[in-house]
């Protein structure tokens, strides 16, 4: 395989939706770089890449810890001098969709201080702090690309709408924490508005991954599609904007 010079960091991705989308980055012939909790399955994963054909290589890294953050700073200014693209895809989900007697998803009322805290350190509070980091390197890149791995949960406009296919699906800590998430998009995105860098927010879709469930309608091969299409846009390409699989959502 043919690579084209560019090099991708995916957060969480030796399984997955990481793991789709280091598959469909590297088949593009982009360099990938999986960061990975647990270093084994990170390299396992990254043998399975390669066993593709795919430029893979694995990088030890927990999200919600500074000093990796630093790590992954210094393994990509060393290695590379820059950052091509980074898809910010680690996440967690603590709560249930079904309450205790199975009449419907986690009343707002009973949510606990701790699963904020927890499910904002993942899925904003870090994703923040390591794209601040990184950005010196994706600068240094001819067309830097920030993903930040969202969900349509997130979106305040459909959840207030009554006539939402989401509208019965509250999961206050997540969606709050993806809400934030997509508004860092935003407020980036504005920043680096006259660079040659591109920020999006990316709804992967219901997929059947660890999280999503096996009832999922979506299968594991096409979760890291929209995430894979916003770290390859053209230079023309939207900045600041929500999309599943190109068609924009509302925030």
């Amino acid at each position: 395989m043919k690579l084209n010079g560019k090099v991708a960091f995916i957060t969480g991705a030796n399984r997955g939706l990481g793991l789709e989308t280091a598959r469909d980055l590297g088949k593009q012939g982009i360099v990938v770089v999986l960061g990975s909790r647990d270093s084994k399955k990170g390299e396992a994963a990254a043998a399975k890449l390669r066993d593709e054909g795919i430029t893979a290589k694995s990088l030890a890294f927990d999200v919600t810890k500074s000093l990796d953050h630093q790590k992954a700073y210094d393994y990509f200014a060393k290695k590379y001098g820059r950052l091509d693209v980074l898809v910010n895809n680690a996440g967690v989900l603590k709560e249930s969709q079904i309450t205790p007697d199975g009449s419907g998803p986690n009343p707002v009322s009973v949510v606990s201080p701790e699963i904020l805290r927890e499910t904002f350190e993942t899925n904003f509070f870090a994703p923040v702090a390591l794209t601040q980091k990184l950005l010196p390197l994706i600068r240094k890149a001819p067309a830097g690309r920030i993903v930040n791995v969202s969900s349509i949960l997130g979106s305040l406009t459909l959840h207030s709408d009554p006539n939402s296919p989401i509208y019965p699906f509250k999961t206050f800590a997540y969606d709050a924490s993806k809400a934030a998430l997509n508004a860092f998009t935003v407020h980036l995105a504005y920043e680096v508005r006259e660079d040659k860098i591109k920020v999006n927010s990316a709804h992967p879709g219901w997929v059947k991954t660890e999280m999503g469930g096996p009832n999922a309608p979506m299968e594991p091969s096409e979760g890291g599609k929209t995430s894979a299409q916003l770290a390859t846009l053209p230079d023309n390409g939207p900045n600041g904007g929500f999309f599943h699989l190109g068609q924009p959502l509302p925030w």
